[in-house]
């Protein structure tokens, strides 16, 4: 075994989880690409699996599991915000409306970032203030592409639908019309890691009469490109 941290458990983790990067391995597969006991492979994974490090795919397979997107994510965040300023702030001037970016944390949502509109009726967001993941067109993107378990976990007591997170993932980005405050509408983008992890929402917000009962029409096409700029900002250079 190659790189040995002399910590025999942890270099057994490790080895197990570099095999799963080529793709789904059943526990034979594993063993042949690691060459470590049958009975040492299983009791490994199993114990990663609990830790969300590993999971199974739909035939029982071993793969990557969703705590490694999320402790990536966790790495990028410090680039995120450093380009959220300027990203948001351009969403604005374009948009004409108040621009925030989310990140999920546990049964929440932060807003992360924010760049207000400057004068006029706005619907304010507070950076640090938590709001709840049953409403909003940011709680929709930041479940729609969630493991089945969790997206429907996520589902009780919410606002929408799964059939409305069927079509927010259809299109690329979600809306919503009264539902975190009943005169406020908001138009919501997925920003994605390099391994396209959904890691955090770009949305735009402000009063219905402004923005209308369908926003989407006329905001999503900016909100999609100011998720994108982010999104490239997380990219390796």
């Amino acid at each position: 075994m190659e790189n040995t941290s002399g910590v025999g458990v942890l270099d057994k983790a490790t080895t197990i989880l570099g095999a799963l990067e080529a793709g789904p391995s059943s526990l034979a597969g594993l063993v042949a690409a690691t060459g470590l006991a049958r009975p040492t492979i299983h009791r490994l994974a199993v114990a990663l699996e609990r830790h969300r490090m590993v999971s199974r795919d739909m035939e029982g397979r071993f793969v990557l599991g969703p705590r490694l997107g999320e402790l990536s994510a966790a790495a990028g965040e410090d680039r995120l915000l450093a380009a959220s300023g300027e990203v948001l702030r351009h969403l604005r001037d374009v948009t004409g409306e108040s621009a925030q970016l989310y990140r999920r944390q546990g049964e929440v949502r932060i807003c992360v970032a924010a760049a207000e509109r400057l004068s006029g009726l706005r619907d304010i967001v507070p950076v640090g203030v938590t709001l709840p993941m049953q409403v909003g067109s940011a709680a929709q993107i930041l479940l729609a592409w969630e493991e089945p378990e969790r997206l429907h976990r996520g589902l009780r007591g919410a606002r929408f639908t799964a059939t409305a997170l069927s079509g927010v993932r259809r299109r690329g980005w979600a809306q919503s019309v009264g539902e975190r405050e009943p005169h406020v509408a908001s138009v919501s983008a997925p920003v994605r890691s390099p391994s396209n992890r959904v890691v955090a929402a770009v949305s735009v917000s402000g009063p219905i009469e402004r923005l209308t009962r369908h926003p989407g029409a006329h905001l999503a096409k900016a909100v999609v490109e100011a998720a994108a700029s982010l999104s490239a900002a997380l990219s390796p250079r």
